[in-house]
C-alpha cells in the first residue's frame, strides 16, 4: 500500500451528499432542472422569507439544493462525515482553518472556503428523518 493510500484512509469524507447552490429564482431553477433535464423534485419549501428546493438528477447523491438565501456565485459542496468533531480535528491537524459551524436539517455542519474560493462543508447526519419529512412538499 502506498503512502498516498495510507493518507487517504485518514481523511474524514464519506460521500458528497449535497450541492447547495445560490439561486436568484428557485422556481425557475426547479422548472429547468425538472422539465428540461428530467430531474425529480424532492421538495420545494418556502418559509421565513426564503425558498429552498431539492432536485435529484440521479438515484444516488449528490442532491442539488437551490436556495435564494445563499450568497455568492459558487456552490457549497456538502460532504457527509461519520463524526463531525473527529472530522474537524483531523482537518485541523492538516492545516485547515475552521470558519462557521451551523445546523442544516440533516445535522450539525461546519463550512469553510478554500484559499482558491471553493466552498465546502462537512456534516454529520444525525437527523436524516428531517429530509425524509420534507419529501413531496411543494410550497411553490
Amino acid at each position: 500500500m502506498s503512502d498516498e493510500t495510507d493518507d487517504r484512509a485518514t481523511l474524514p469524507f464519506e460521500t458528497l451528499d449535497f450541492i447547495y447552490t445560490p439561486s436568484r429564482d428557485v422556481a425557475a431553477e426547479v422548472a429547468y432542472f425538472t422539465d428540461v433535464l428530467g430531474g425529480r423534485l424532492a421538495f420545494a419549501i418556502e418559509g421565513m422569507g426564503t425558498r429552498v428546493a431539492m432536485v435529484e438528477l440521479a438515484d444516488a447523491p449528490p442532491r442539488l439544493l437551490f436556495a435564494d438565501h445563499v450568497t455568492g456565485e459558487r456552490p457549497i459542496l456538502i460532504y457527509r462525515v461519520a463524526d463531525l468533531g473527529q472530522a474537524l480535528a483531523a482537518l485541523e491537524a492538516r492545516g485547515w482553518t475552521r470558519e462557521a459551524t451551523l445546523e442544516i436539517p440533516p445535522g450539525p455542519c461546519s463550512s469553510f472556503t478554500t484559499p482558491g474560493g471553493h466552498r465546502i462543508a462537512v456534516y454529520e447526519r444525525t437527523r436524516g428523518f428531517v429530509e425524509d419529512s420534507f419529501r413531496g412538499r411543494r410550497d411553490f
